[in-house]
């Protein structure tokens, strides 16, 4: 090899030595598989029978803190008194809580349990 073509090639080795960075390459981005939303587990709103409130005011707070009409209401409430415990509603464990929380600021007793599926 002539002596020019040596030098090129060692001033080529040189400039690529230590300072050229190889890029990493980058896998294709993939899709997540992802699953559709599922629902969230049910969870049972349960108003219990007191001898504390007024009917009247029990079904006006039922009405108030739930989409409930009035006979439905009505209905509940009866229950409740007459065995001890009604099932109001059933929702997810967030929402129930919530309502527990409202009937609890109102006076009356309302536990919440998981819903069987």
């Amino acid at each position: 090899m002539p002596e020019k073509d040596k030098e090129q090639e060692r001033s080529r080795e040189e400039s690529n030595s230590g300072t050229a960075t190889a890029k990493p390459k980058r896998s294709p981005k993939k899709n997540p598989q992802t699953k559709p939303p599922q629902p969230l587990p049910p969870w049972k709103v349960l108003l219990h029978n007191d001898d504390k409130n007024d009917f009247g005011f029990v079904i006006h707070t039922v009405m108030e803190l739930t989409p409930l009409k009035e006979q439905e209401a009505k209905d509940r409430t009866n229950e409740a008194n007459e065995t001890g415990v009604a099932l109001l509603l059933v929702t997810h464990k967030e929402r129930a809580e919530l309502y527990m929380e409202q009937f609890e600021s109102k006076g009356l007793t309302v536990t919440i349990e998981p819903a069987e599926k």
